[in-house]
């Protein structure tokens, strides 16, 4: 499902009107006769030039039109905004035609006005009466006319929003309501169009009323009231409430056949006491029904997670808790003689052991990165094995035997970068789709520092993003690693290439450890169930979601599977 909504916000409308005078000079005494008029709104830019805003309607046979159509126009406090209107007389021969596509040479010039957005939104009634010159600014010609100019606010400027994005909840039991979704942010733009949602029959449905066994279309279930809210993203995370709205799954397959719009409605505070009808309206562009199969059901027909592992070998001088001299005890690389896994290993276990079981041969792509090699060259992807040629190795615990060995030959180097790293794995993901499907892979990038190829990184993963990969980060150590923050793409802004082109999905997840009395452990999040569980689990849990955007986005299904009932969802937006 998308949503469009259509915003004016921050915005004036100016609308017109006015009482013209057409002289027709003949062999008779002067005669005013009617015309059909237009006015077309320009504003100056600071080179002089007019940029066009917009054309009334025509009015026909009027000496004093009155015009219907609004100019939006944005206000700006703190810059001067010059208007001009011009006034034509429309040919009669170009009555068919839209205005937008009347070339105005061939139209009969009436007059011209001008003034200040300023001056008519400080008037009172914000009207404004201009006298009609010709082009070249002689007022002393009479009868031109005169045009009154109105400008009305929609929304109040308070209200302004720049980066819209829409959560949708579920209302539960007790009249509270429960986040299930949102849309990304969309940067600077009042009229917004986001991706299609997914929203599963469990998502949108209280326990109480769901069965698996019921068919969709014959449950109340779809009546079940959302909540639909428009927020402006800040980047604080106080993010500013627009408008809401309450429609049921039904409600917007309605509003997708028949192709019109609900409006947004701002709620109730204590200072007005009633809620406002807003003009910003949301419109569903897409709506499909269908059978959704569940990772259960792709994993038990044979398709599998391969996963894949790239470790930091970068060093950080003088730098406490940092990849340091593999040899010293502070190092983050230190192999302890008592088996106690450092953060690298104590993470390569964690994961590794988790995704191993859902790859049948279990021989795991294993690199370094920011290290140099036996050659003396820095190499910012080299097989963590040594080998030259095979990257593979058995098991997690090759991993570990491989990341060990490298120790011994491979001295840290910098600086830190992704991009190749990424691009490796996306091309074994790549290459994958020429001869299976069912195999989508998982990258572990375990790092204790600061990227310096951050839009390279990127460019990477916008690539990636269309393929079957999903890239879990580890940072360790004290860095700052806010960079990995905005890769992660958790605050609702798509990772964007230096090209411009957009992530068709989100593939990278991250989490920092931290050391806590000589352990390293993932940072600990409450769970919705009021206990803990340590956010590489959470890390985990996210990755079915992608495996599944990734299939269903490319209508990929399971194959040869008997899909249970109780195993399928069976609404999508």
């Amino acid at each position: 499902m998308s949503f469009r909504q259509h915003f004016v916000w921050q915005y004036n409308q100016i609308s017109s009107s006015g009482g013209l005078k057409k002289q027709v000079k003949d062999s008779k005494p002067t005669a005013i006769h009617k015309s059909d008029p237009m006015v077309v709104v320009y504003t100056k830019k600071r080179d002089g030039t007019l940029e066009e805003l917009g054309r009334t309607e025509v009015i026909m046979n009027s000496l004093d039109p009155a015009w219907i159509k609004k100019i939006t126009v944005a206000y700006h406090f703190e810059i001067v905004q010059p208007l001009i209107f011009h006034v034509y007389d429309v040919d009669t021969k170009y009555y068919n035609l839209p205005v937008k596509m009347l070339k105005l040479n061939d139209q009969e010039f009436l007059g011209e006005g001008g003034c200040v957005l300023s001056e008519i939104v400080t008037k009172q009634g914000q009207s404004l009466t201009l006298d009609l010159h010709n082009r070249n600014g002689n007022r002393g010609l009479k009868n031109l006319g005169k045009l009154t100019v109105h400008a009305e606010e929609t929304v109040s400027s308070r209200n302004a929003i720049e980066d819209p994005f829409l959560r949708i909840s579920r209302i539960v039991e007790n009249g509270g309501s429960v986040p299930i979704c949102k849309t990304e942010v969309v940067d600077n733009n009042l009229n917004p169009i986001w991706r299609p949602l997914c929203l599963t029959m469990q998502q949108f449905v209280s326990k109480a009323s769901f069965s698996p066994s019921y068919n969709s279309r014959t449950i109340d279930c779809l009546d079940n009231p959302l909540v639909i809210e428009c927020f402006d993203f800040n980047s604080s995370g106080n993010h500013v409430l627009i408008g809401k709205l309450q429609k049921s799954v039904a409600d917007l397959e309605k509003l997708h056949k028949q192709k019109t719009g609900a409006s947004f409605i701002l709620p109730s505070s204590a200072q007005h006491g009633h809620e406002k009808v807003l003009k910003g309206q949301l419109f569903v562009d897409q709506f499909c029904e269908k059978q959704l199969h569940s990772f259960i059901d792709y994993v038990s027909s044979g398709f599998e997670l391969n996963f894949m592992v790239a470790v930091d070998f970068t060093a950080v001088l003088f730098c406490p808790a940092s990849n340091g001299n593999p040899r010293t005890p502070d190092s983050l690389h230190y192999i302890d003689p008592s088996g106690q896994f450092n953060a690298y290993q104590q993470a390569i276990m964690e994961v590794g052991e988790v995704i191993q079981f859902y790859d049948t041969d279990r021989r795991f792509p294993a690199w370094g990165f920011g290290g140099r090699t036996i050659d003396g060259t820095i190499s910012h992807c080299f097989n963590l094995n040594g080998s030259a040629s095979g990257v593979e190795v058995e098991g997690v615990q090759g991993i570990m035997a491989a990341y060990a060995s490298a120790l011994n030959h491979v001295a840290l180097a910098g600086p830190t970068l992704f991009g190749q790293v990424i691009n490796n794995a996306a091309e074994i993901a790549g290459q994958s789709l020429s001869y299976n499907s069912c195999k989508y892979f998982v990258l572990l990038i375990i790092t204790d520092g600061v990227l310096t190829d951050l839009q390279e990184t990127k460019d990477a993963l916008v690539r990636a993003s269309d393929l079957p990969l999903s890239i879990l980060i580890v940072g360790v150590g004290g860095a700052d690693f806010k960079q990995m923050e905005i890769l992660d793409a958790d605050n609702g802004c798509p990772l964007e290439s230096s090209t411009g082109r957009v992530a068709t999905r989100d593939i990278v997840q991250f989490v920092p450890m931290r050391e806590v009395r000589g352990e390293y452990i993932f940072f600990i999040s409450l769970s919705s169930i009021g206990g803990q569980t340590s956010v590489v689990q959470a890390l985990l849990q996210e990755l079915p979601g992608q495996f599944l955007t990734y299939m269903r986005s490319r209508d990929i299904k399971p194959s040869a599977v008997n899909i249970a009932q109780t195993s399928a969802s069976h609404a999508t937006i």
